[in-house]
């Protein structure tokens, strides 16, 4: 896995948690420059995910003899156990809490909808959201993942037209006919095309760049994203997000040995994952106490942080590596485990 976009993966993470704290803490009512920026272009946190997902799982799945019932079997080995974890937690904290946590459901088809990654309404006409709401992503990541593991009986080359055309069928002219969800229908689906065309690039020799001009790219990105128009968000933030992911791949040999950097890569599913619950906590505890936000996100930060170290340590690893022995998943054709 490039360092480099380990780096951007777990600056993506990190941004969503900025998110989700102008949303629990402030509502989204913004009173600062960072402020605004979190609240209303912090959801590029997602975009940037999208897009290196295809790129990863283009890179990761090239040259290899893989199958799509193997291909399958490895996604849901790397990306269930801890999402089931934590949605389970989040059922005992609704059970157990349920001031703070007020617009949770507990109803049982609710919950089972949500650990099998199947759109549903968290309540009537309101948006879909699974019980451990940053899941809705994850819905339309086991999406791609299907669809992609249909492409591998295609030769590489024509992967991404395969890919685009199964995404054009399910996510666009499926909900016209009645034979998908609408959730689908979103142009998000189009970055992790962007993914694997730069996939393409890299594996071609085509992402190498004197560094002004990744660094050029950078600032572009960063101009269009704060500036942004009206037009489908996989313009609007689609394209810069994958402008970041190719200018960060292109300054790849100024990332390479930082340990630090692949650390914080590594664990940022599990800060994906942990941190709602935790600002959450973190909301209700500060006004119960009176708190200054910014105090209680430092201290919730800090909780994160080390809770999703634990989490990649001693959930991720060892899920993973049990899962792959029980499974009989030959070690030279499987996904490495640091390239979701």
């Amino acid at each position: 896995m490039l360092i480099s976009v380990q780096a951007l993966r777990a600056l993506a993470a990190w941004i969503v948690v900025g998110v989700h704290f102008m949303q629990l803490f402030f509502d989204f009512e913004a009173h600062n420059a960072v402020e605004y920026l979190l609240a209303d272009k912090g959801g590029i946190g997602v975009d940037i995910f999208f897009v290196i997902s295809g790129f990863v799982i283009f890179l990761a799945t090239a040259d290899k003899a893989l199958t799509p019932w193997r291909f399958m079997l490895m996604r849901l080995a790397r990306i269930v156990p801890a999402y089931w974890f934590y949605t389970l937690l989040m059922v005992l904290l609704v059970a157990a809490a349920p001031s703070i946590f007020p617009y949770e459901q507990l109803e049982p088809g609710y919950v089972l909808m949500s650990l099998l990654f199947i759109a549903a309404p968290s309540e009537p006409g309101v948006e879909v959201y699974p019980l451990l709401g940053v899941g809705w992503t994850l819905n339309f990541e086991m999406l791609f993942y299907a669809l992609f593991s249909f492409a591998l009986l295609a030769r590489q080359s024509y992967r991404l037209w395969v890919v685009a055309t199964l995404l054009f069928l399910v996510c666009y002219l499926g909900p016209t006919l009645g034979l998908a969800s609408g959730f689908y229908r979103n142009d998000l689906v189009l970055e992790f095309l962007m993914g694997i065309v730069i996939g393409m690039l890299y594996r071609r020799g085509l992402c190498r760049a004197r560094p002004w001009l990744p660094l050029a790219g950078i600032v572009l990105a960063s101009v269009a994203i704060y500036h942004g128009a009206d037009i489908p968000r996989a313009l609007e933030w689609g394209v810069p997000s994958a402008i970041l992911v190719i200018s960060c791949v292109a300054l790849e040999p100024y990332f390479q040995g930082s340990r630090f950097l692949k650390l914080l890569g590594d664990c940022s599913y599990s800060v994906y994952l942990i941190h709602v619950p935790v600002l959450a906590i973190g909301h209700f505890v500060a006004e119960r106490m009176g708190m200054d936000p910014y105090a209680m996100l430092l201290v919730c930060i800090v909780v994160i942080a080390f809770g999703a170290y634990a989490s990649y340590q001693w959930l991720e690893k060892r899920t993973y590596r049990a899962l792959k022995q029980w499974l009989g998943l030959d070690e030279r054709a499987i996904i490495s485990r640091q390239e979701y």
